[in-house]
């Protein structure tokens, strides 16, 4: 597998990939993290534009996509019923999603992210159980509750390589 920037030409794919996850998503008891029409495309082409926005390749076949940077994310300044694990510059991932045919393939964009920075923060729904199964797998710890701009709730984990 590897990891490359999204291209503007990946869009429909990654709009396929996100409808299919949200399907996923309310089969595993889990409708309302997404929704009907979450991340919706200019989002996502926005994310390209800036140069946050990755696909995860097998054999030239896109098979996840992630958002990631570097630096401080406002939904994480402040953390509660728990804390960060430290306040060093982190990177952070956001609307990880795969196609489902490569088992493996989010731990392995995390595990990139991870190489990147060394310090990772992300978060998910409290719905999202296999989200938070496959964080546990990958060794984050659950730091606390986090609140969106919107005021829903996201569980908060971390993982810092020593």
């Amino acid at each position: 597998m590897e990891i490359r920037k999204t291209k503007l030409a990946d869009l429909d794919i990654l709009l396929n990939m996100y409808e299919n996850a949200r399907m996923f998503m309310t089969s595993h008891g889990n409708p309302t993290q997404w929704g009907n029409t979450y991340p919706p495309k200019a989002l996502l082409a926005q994310d390209i534009d800036n140069g946050n926005s990755y696909v995860c390749e097998e054999h030239g076949k896109i098979i996840a996509a992630f958002y990631y940077r570097m630096g401080r994310d406002d939904t994480y300044t402040k953390i509660y019923n728990g804390q960060w694990l430290d306040e060093s510059p982190y990177g952070v991932v956001h609307r990880i999603t795969s196609d489902g045919t490569i088992r493996g393939a989010a731990s392995f964009c995390l595990n990139w992210a991870l190489e990147q920075c060394s310090n990772l923060r992300i978060d998910t729904h409290r719905d999202n159980v296999v989200m938070q199964h496959m964080l546990d797998k990958n060794g984050f710890k659950y730091c606390g509750v986090i609140f969106l701009e919107d005021g829903s709730e996201r569980l908060a984990y971390q993982k810092k390589l020593q």
